[in-house]
């Protein structure tokens, strides 16, 4: 029997809530770099995942395929231009992150027929860009001497809540389908699921109040 227990979903909820808040409160000495539009995704992350519980619980309407063809593509191409774009300060490593995770569409519609919530392919080759990028982005911060003030840096926070979250959840949404077959190992990875979401978006609200925009 597959269980999703409601009182990790208001957590989530109440962490993602705080996250989009201190944003907002921090948002003034923000506003004038690039870390604007991260506090605008957390506005957005938010109002979606209020309006698709609402949606899910709620009403008769489907989400699949704003999950797999908006949402999902939306969190993965926004990181990718944070890590890449912005962090990294390489234009070429974000289109070439785009374009291997835009590609992935091909191959999942090529290869799977799968009739999940979200396409587990996609999840799995965007989790691993995610993962290259992650481990670039603490090369960068070990050679700079910046890691000895994590403390002081956003993009620890970052770094951390998208290994917790992204990379930590990679075999749950990419082998979805094999792991939906034994309820009891999904109901676990559910939680660890839930759960690391909820550290991710804590982590991102820490970034705010501790990190320090250059």
């Amino acid at each position: 029997m597959y269980k999703q227990p409601e009182y990790l979903i208001i957590l989530l909820h109440c962490c993602e809530f705080i996250a989009m808040t201190t944003s907002v409160l921090y948002y003034n000495k923000v506003k004038r770099t690039y870390w604007k539009w991260f506090s605008f995704y957390l506005v957005y992350i938010f109002i979606y995942e209020i309006s698709s519980f609402y949606v899910k619980f709620h009403s008769n309407l489907s989400i699949s395929d704003y999950l797999s063809y908006i949402q999902i593509p939306v969190e993965f191409i926004f990181f990718f231009w944070l890590f890449a774009y912005k962090s990294l300060d390489s234009k070429g490593l974000f289109w070439i992150a785009v374009f291997v995770y835009l590609g992935s569409f091909l191959i999942e519609s090529r290869f799977s027929n799968s009739s999940f919530v979200f396409k587990s392919i996609n999840n799995i080759i965007g989790t691993i860009v995610m993962l290259v990028l992650v481990i670039l982005e603490f090369l960068k911060q070990i050679r700079s001497d910046s890691i000895l003030f994590y403390r002081e840096n956003k993009m620890f926070y970052i770094n951390i809540g998208v290994i917790f979250f992204y990379i930590g959840s990679m075999p749950f949404m990419g082998l979805y389908n094999y792991i939906l077959k034994v309820p009891h190992i999904w109901n676990n990875y559910y939680i660890y699921f839930m759960l690391s979401n909820c550290v991710m978006y804590l982590l991102f609200a820490t970034s705010y109040i501790w990190g320090k925009v250059k």
